[in-house]
């Protein structure tokens, strides 16, 4: 039978078993998950947060993370500047990056979430407000979230990933793990 964890994947973790290469390891997956034989499906980014899968099952894995599937994934956003309909709507549209356009978003403006406190704290700026945006792709190219809401002049300021699919981060804190059934 597949195994497949559901992890929160803290600020600051590399989405990897391990750190060659540097004389200062940095915090690994690791450091948090030690059940043998599962690798990550997929990646968030050392400064990205949240829902990260693991799986034991290769055909799994692949299904989770090849683009072909174009697997929903959701993000909570917290951008740097007014988020306005116009910048929604080009999300929604797709938007044009260096690699090519992207596929159409979901993009929403949403409240505060509730979330953990990051650290270390995101910076904040009493001159320049700044939002959150709940954002669904369905492709994950390097840094894609990121670099979508800068085409469109919202530079993210944190970026926690709620969802892949139908498997949801919910009340897992960070740095937590829980495993579920197939």
């Amino acid at each position: 039978m597949s195994r497949l964890i559901l992890f929160n994947k803290p600020f600051g973790v590399l989405s990897q078993f391990t750190d060659r290469g540097t004389e200062n390891a940095r915090a690994t997956l690791s450091d948090f998950v030690a059940v043998p034989g599962v690798y990550p499906a997929g990646r968030l980014d050392r400064d990205s947060e949240g829902l990260l899968l693991l799986t034991d099952d290769g055909r799994l894995q692949a299904c989770i993370a090849d683009p072909r599937f174009k697997l929903p994934k959701t993000y909570l956003v917290q951008v740097e500047g007014e988020i306005g309909d116009d910048a929604l709507a080009s999300l929604r549209r797709g938007v044009t990056l260096n690699d090519g356009p992207t596929r159409p978003a979901e993009a929403e403006r949403i409240a505060t979430p509730d979330l953990w406190p990051r650290d270390p704290p995101v910076r904040f700026r009493k001159s320049v407000p700044d939002g959150w945006i709940r954002l669904t792709i369905r492709e994950g190219r390097n840094r894609q979230v990121r670099r979508m809401t800068a085409a469109v002049g919202l530079p993210t300021l944190r970026l926690v990933r709620e969802r892949i699919g139908g498997w949801e981060l919910g009340a897992l804190q960070p740095g937590a793990w829980r495993e579920v059934v197939l």
